[in-house]
């Protein structure tokens, strides 16, 4: 996707993003259904009967652009439906979004077998991975968005310690903050405060209506955001020094739907058929591939 073109698909999503939030249970209109299953597929044989039966993966979603944009209608675009659609191929039944909001919500969703997956963007840990298989596909940093008009006060990243930071509840952006907070103590500097949102849509609102100075977020949402609204949003990056390392993102699944293994050679197929990289290029996002897929890596071996 162009810049160009990315900045104006973005400012729409914005425009709905900041309107409304998502009514649960809505579902990307191309993509609900079981429809006809291609047995053929090449991981099709690896797929629970369960799934084969039912002939569709239901994945937990929520409003986290540029990963998922829910536009006017209840089209779902963005770079989860893209990468489903190339998995789609791999595996042989199509998946269907099921948009919910809060990150326990959808992980406890999985848990009682309402969704069979969810995307994130969501750090994978050895907590999580004993509840879920996890399939790594990204990395990523992360990165506190501010309003523009405040560029004087808040772009020195010092500025953040002490500061209020909205981030989704349990995501990312939380256990980042903790690394933030060390630092900001190294430097004789107070901590800032999390601020826990239900949602990324609810960070963004918390910081236009100065509920909180920053809205922490994956580098990629920051972004998008800001190509969208340039002269409103602008963002700072954590760094290395601030503790930022590189978390890896993952999709999750309950370990006892079995869908894992299906899933692990979906992300290879589309790996090794340039799909993958295709994608990732398309949304800009060269910089925060891995060079492959992996299950569990917190709790491998």
């Amino acid at each position: 996707m162009k810049l160009s073109n990315l900045a104006l698909a973005a400012s729409a999503a914005l425009s709905v993003l900041l309107l409304a939030s998502c009514s649960s249970g809505t579902t990307a209109p191309e993509q609900a259904g079981g429809g006809d299953a291609d047995t053929q597929a090449p991981a099709y044989e690896l797929l629970p009967q369960e799934i084969k039966d039912k002939g569709v993966i239901t994945v937990a979603g929520d409003t986290h652009p540029p990963y998922r944009t829910i536009e006017e209608g209840g089209k779902i675009t963005g770079i989860d439906p893209d990468i489903q659609a190339a998995l789609s191929e791999q595996l042989g039944v199509p998946f269907e979004i099921s948009t919910s909001s809060g990150l326990d919500a959808m992980l406890s969703g999985m848990l009682s077998g309402r969704y069979d997956a969810f995307n994130g963007p969501v750090r994978t840990s050895e907590e999580r991975e004993a509840d879920f298989d996890a399939v790594v596909w990204m990395t990523t940093r992360t990165s506190y968005v501010y309003l523009a008009e405040r560029a004087d006060e808040l772009s020195d990243p010092e500025s953040l310690c002490g500061a209020r930071v909205a981030g989704v509840t349990g995501s990312v952006t939380e256990s980042q903050l903790e690394r933030y907070a060390e630092w900001c103590s190294q430097e004789g500097l107070e901590a800032p405060e999390f601020v826990g949102l239900e949602d990324t849509n609810s960070t963004y609102l918390a910081v236009n209506s100065d509920r909180a100075d920053y809205a922490g977020t994956t580098q990629t949402a920051a972004k998008d955001l800001q190509v969208a609204e340039p002269d409103t949003y602008e963002y700072i990056v954590q760094s290395d020094e601030q503790g930022a390392g590189i978390d890896q993102l993952a999709m999750f699944m309950p370990k006892d739907n079995e869908l894992a293994p299906a899933m692990l050679a979906a992300f290879q197929g589309i790996f090794d058929n340039g799909e993958y990289e295709r994608i990732m290029t398309q949304w800009e996002l060269t910089d925060v591939m891995v060079e492959e897929p992996v299950l569990n890596p917190m709790t491998a071996g």
